[in-house]
């Protein structure tokens, strides 16, 4: 098994996740996703595809035939892609309606490896108890969709709400931690940004983040800092820092 050129993911070919990618020279891409690869895309024999499990593990192959609602695909190379370096976490609070799931698309098409959903002090969305299971459902949903999109071979995980207190101590963790503050004076741009290990980012609710929270964060080791004069939505905000990050690191 090798790993994967950085050209792969370039190449145009559409990426199909499967819970488990079998082993063999032949595989079958059924379900969902078989439907998806039939009845929309309308995918024939002699076509490249990619399957991948989501985790890392990467399948370059070619339509044999289309049977039903699911593809029978010749294996043509197997690769396991290294997670990239450095990993990018997104503490996300919670935005109202569909800009959940927005930020979720959008900082997945960016290269966001973990989504922490955070409960702010100013959230309008509230998760209560009965709510939880159903707006994780639809932010790993977005997540899925947005991975394929971008041809990642890797779903960023999103992870189970978390209080402020449980974001501080998370903190901990990382080895650089950033809170988007419109009126912070730091420069996103004057940072030194490690090329290896764990970058957090933390994007606050539309109606901004409480002095409290700033001050809980800032002893928890992180950096308030602006991204630049505009001000930017809670659901674009992420994305946008994540681009800013990629372009010093993983891009560079």
């Amino acid at each position: 098994m090798s790993e994967a050129p950085d050209a792969l993911a370039a190449d145009g070919a559409p990426l199909f996740l499967l819970d488990e990618v079998p082993g063999g020279d032949v595989l079958t891409v059924d379900g969902a996703e078989g439907r998806h690869a039939v009845d929309v895309l309308r995918l024939g024999a002699g076509e490249r595809v990619r399957v991948g499990d989501g985790k890392g593990l990467l399948v370059e192959g070619s339509v044999l035939a289309a049977e039903g609602s699911a593809l029978r695909v010749q294996v043509l190379a197997r690769h396991e892609v290294p997670a990239p370096q450095p990993e990018f976490v997104l503490v996300q609070a919670l935005p109202k309606g569909d800009r959940g799931p927005l930020a979720v698309d959008l900082a997945t098409e960016l290269g966001v490896d973990r989504i922490v959903p955070w409960t702010a002090a100013r959230c309008v969305t509230r998760w209560r108890e009965d709510r939880v299971d159903k707006g994780l459902a639809k932010w790993r949903s977005a997540a899925r969709a947005a991975t394929k999109q971008a041809r990642r071979p890797r779903v960023p995980e999103v992870t189970a709400p978390m209080s402020t207190r449980q974001v501080c101590g998370m903190l901990a963790d990382v080895d650089l931690a950033l809170v988007l503050h419109e009126q912070a004076r730091q420069p996103f741009a004057k940072l030194d940004v490690p090329s290896t290990g764990t970058v957090a980012v933390i994007v606050g609710p539309e109606g901004g983040l409480t002095d409290g929270e700033v001050v809980a964060f800032r002893a928890a080791g992180a950096h308030s800092v602006r991204l630049g004069p505009e001000v930017l939505r809670t659901s674009t905000a992420g994305a946008a820092a994540l681009a800013a990050l990629s372009a010093r690191t993983r891009w560079a």
